[in-house]
């Protein structure tokens, strides 16, 4: 007796077929079908390319930067990333992006087609680069998909396993990759195998492979879309019948039959019901025009039908929004944000989907983007710059170790977003920096523009913004604006000892002007007393 109502074998269940198969097994049998279907729908479909742009704007937004902090010279560390900024104009071995195109562009592709490869192609010094490489991105097509133990250029105990060369340890070796894209007619050889001569072998060193591995022991990456594509199919064929019947259900058409010979036979121009001359159409057919409120008499025999077309449903709507409800879940990405449709989300609502998206969206920046495909081109760009002689062996290891910062998420609700992390920062919970770094901002280089402004401000005489001022910036003193704050704060002194001296003559005005007051009220006191005495002595 199973234990678990999934494991049965009744009518319920009868219909479930699930084959016991590997991670690679599984995924072999159906990748390239899913990867054309994936694009396709991307092509044609607004809901799955909603998809892959949302998730492709989050991933990436502008840009994900490295930072060099472990170069502590200031100098060499401001030298190192204009030699950074350099290569990023340069980067891309086709000349269209620079390298933060070159992010989007590839994250697009792994999430359309469920991954893709980047290679290293080393130049020559008398390129002119900044340095001696480029980055040049590859389509997941460009690694067949296939297995062989021997192969054209294999070497002996190593074997090809999804397109990957692996050696007798299970360690990637190299990557067969088309020296041309198979979709543009590179042939493919008999039996699925790609033939020797359209592949080249490249070291695994010299490849990164961005995917999102589904299993343990998953070689290759499937589309993000694959779970939802047969529903996606099914909702777009039903938005396009309901498009259709709307159409339909806009024609008005009214079929007259009758009985009796028209007027005259051998003159079509006229109408059978009036004798008039027939309003005749394009094609000489003759028309009954309807207007407003027009009564018609019909002649003896003679009855109109009208057609009955389809009606356009009240249902579209909730359907559509519950099914893409499904699809847009099945992808992690909220229905709000792929739809646009927030007519019915509360603020707070939208904020805890939005807070978990981006949770989602975190893991796979620092367990999947960066790692595979941000610190790998740092890497490759640290060997170049040694190569060139343009860092040292110390410095390589120093930009080897880069900190990676994504582009920062725009604030919900600014002044709740900005008070709250004030608050944090207040109070100890965390640094300036890691809210600075948050945002997608340099700490140091925040801190250099923000000393520059109140340099700036203090010079043309303006109040610093932000903070208290402190006047033990490192910044160099100016003895002219130390003159004008001295004698900005003797005048200051000054006038609070003219207003300590009004405050004082006021103080002892209001003394005697209550003294005087006590002393009138004491002698009308006496005054009312002899009065009653001189009316009623005997009162005394």
């Amino acid at each position: 007796m199973n234990r678990y109502d999934a494991a049965g074998r009744g009518r319920r269940m009868a219909s479930w077929n699930a084959p016991s198969t590997g991670p690679n097994q599984a995924i072999n049998a159906a990748l390239q079908v899913l990867r054309d279907r994936s694009s396709d729908s991307a092509r044609n479909d607004w809901s799955s390319e909603s998809i892959i742009q949302k998730w492709t704007t989050t991933l990436v937004g502008i840009a994900i930067t490295p930072r060099f902090h472990r170069i502590k010279s200031k100098e060499r560390r401001q030298e190192i990333n204009d030699l950074w900024t350099d290569f990023v104009r340069q980067a891309d071995a086709d000349g269209v992006l620079d390298a933060y195109g070159m992010q989007t562009l590839a994250v697009r592709s792994w999430i359309e087609r469920g991954e893709m490869f980047g290679r290293r192609r080393y130049r020559k010094a008398s390129d002119g680069l900044a340095v001696p490489m480029q980055v040049q991105l590859l389509e997941a097509d460009m690694v067949p998909n296939f297995d062989a133990d021997t192969y054209t250029g294999l070497p002996v105990n190593n074997k090809i396993r999804s397109g990957i060369e692996f050696d007798n340890r299970g360690k990637k070796i190299a990557y067969w990759v088309y020296k041309e894209h198979p979709g543009d007619g590179v042939w493919s050889g008999a039996g699925g195998t790609p033939d020797a001569t359209a592949l080249v072998r490249v070291p695994a060193e010299d490849m990164f492979h961005m995917f999102e591995p589904k299993r343990i022991g998953a070689r290759r990456g499937v589309p993000t879309l694959a779970p939802i594509l047969a529903k996606q199919r099914n909702i777009l064929d039903y938005e396009d019948a309901t498009l259709e019947r709307q159409k339909i259900a806009n024609l008005f058409v009214a079929f007259i039959s009758r009985s009796l010979p028209s007027l005259d036979p051998t003159d079509p121009n006229h109408q059978a019901l009036t004798g008039l001359e027939s309003e005749i159409d394009g094609e000489a057919a003759p028309l009954l025009p309807m207007k407003p409120g027009l009564m018609q008499e019909l002649e003896d025999g003679q009855t109109v039908a009208f057609a009955k077309p389809p009606d356009a449903g009240t249902s579209y709507s909730d359907y559509m929004r519950t099914s893409h409800l499904g699809t847009t879940a099945g992808t992690g990405v909220p229905y709000e944000l792929a739809v646009g449709d927030i007519a019915n989300v509360s603020d707070r609502t939208l904020r805890v989907v939005i807070n978990e998206y981006r949770r989602f969206a975190s893991q796979r920046q620092w367990q999947i983007v960066i790692p595979q495909m941000c610190q790998r081109a740092v890497e490759w760009f640290a060997d170049a710059a040694l190569l060139a002689g343009k860092v040292s062996l110390e410095e390589r290891e120093a930009i080897v170790r880069a900190e990676h910062a994504p582009h920062g998420w725009e604030y919900i609700h600014p002044v709740q977003d900005v008070e709250g992390k004030a608050l944090e920062v207040k109070n100890g919970f965390r640094s300036r920096s890691s809210v600075i770094g948050e945002q997608g901002d340099d700490p140091d280089v925040v801190d250099q523009e923000r000393a520059d402004d109140a340099e700036r401000e203090r010079a043309l005489g303006l109040p610093v913004s932000g903070v208290a001022d402190d006047t033990s910036s490192t910044a160099a003193p100016d003895p002219a604006a130390n003159t004008n704050r001295d004698e900005v704060a003797q005048a200051e002194l000054e006038r609070i000892k003219r207003v300590e001296a009004q405050t004082d003559a006021l103080r002892e005005a209001a003394r005697a002007t209550a003294a005087r007051d006590r002393a009138q009220a004491r002698q009308d006191e006496l005054h009312q007393s002899v009065l009653a005495l001189l009316r009623d002595p005997e009162s005394v």
